[in-house]
């Protein structure tokens, strides 16, 4: 199998699968395929598996008996499979609010790149970004797909606290704080809609190898979107994308 993956032990109750450093379509069609490929084995004990834009966590309940074992049952598990390019996904229609109110660096940002306000909002919002996988919060999307033109530092000094439905940039990503949190991205929006919620089924609607359309609304829309939110008679737009 070409460009065969690390697996490696990681403490005594996980096992870390390491594909090749970097951020693409392709390594994440491996990740996702193997990600799923693993929570179907009927192991002895329930695994939990977690991605990020590389890599997978193998977590189990208990201490491992035999690690070496284990590591030799995942590499069968990877060596026997031909990969597929992700056919099945959701693509999210996502409200954003770039009003100076809730894009607290557009300025900062329109001087470092030497770009007009309105240039940002439409590079920002041009691309159908991948979502490649969730963490640092639950619900907090790392996305993909990002133009090259809005490249930008993180923040030096983090803020204290961003809040909730903040759309930030940083480096190569844009994502978006599913609660209020400290962070340090670059803030140009901000989304009414609920990434996360504990009482909802599933509580983020969102999966690694869906997609998400940044759509630019105004303060006034962003407050009736909000309000219809907080009344519970938002539905969030998606299509299904089936091949």
């Amino acid at each position: 199998m070409a460009d065969y993956p690390q697996i490696l032990p990681l403490g005594d109750r996980s096992i870390l699968i390491n594909f090749k450093k970097e951020i693409s379509l392709e390594t994440l069609d491996k990740v996702l395929f193997f990600k799923k490929r693993i929570e179907n084995f009927k192991f002895k004990e329930k695994v939990e598996v977690t991605n990020t834009y590389n890599s997978l966590l193998v977590s189990y309940m208990f201490t491992i008996e035999d690690v070496y074992s284990e590591v030799l049952r995942l590499k069968s598990l990877l060596s026997e499979a031909n990969i597929p390019k992700i056919s099945n996904y959701k693509i999210f229609q996502i409200p954003v609010c770039y009003d100076r109110k809730f894009g607290l660096d557009l300025e900062y940002i329109s001087k470092e790149k030497d770009l007009e306000i309105d240039e940002i909002i439409q590079w920002h919002t041009a691309p159908l970004y991948q979502v490649y996988f969730i963490g640092f919060l639950p619900g907090f999307l790392y996305l993909g797909g990002l133009d090259e033109r809005l490249y930008i530092s993180r923040k030096k000094t983090p803020r204290r606290a961003v809040e909730k439905g903040a759309v930030g940039i940083g480096e190569k990503q844009t994502g978006i704080y599913p609660k209020s949190s400290p962070g340090g991205w670059q803030i140009l929006g901000k989304t009414p809609v609920d990434l996360f919620d504990k009482n909802r089924k599933p509580p983020c609607p969102f999966s690694a190898g869906d997609k998400i359309k940044f759509n630019a609304v105004s303060k006034t829309e962003f407050l009736e979107i909000e309000k219809e939110i907080t009344d519970g008679n938002y539905t969030l737009k998606f299509e299904n994308h089936e091949s």
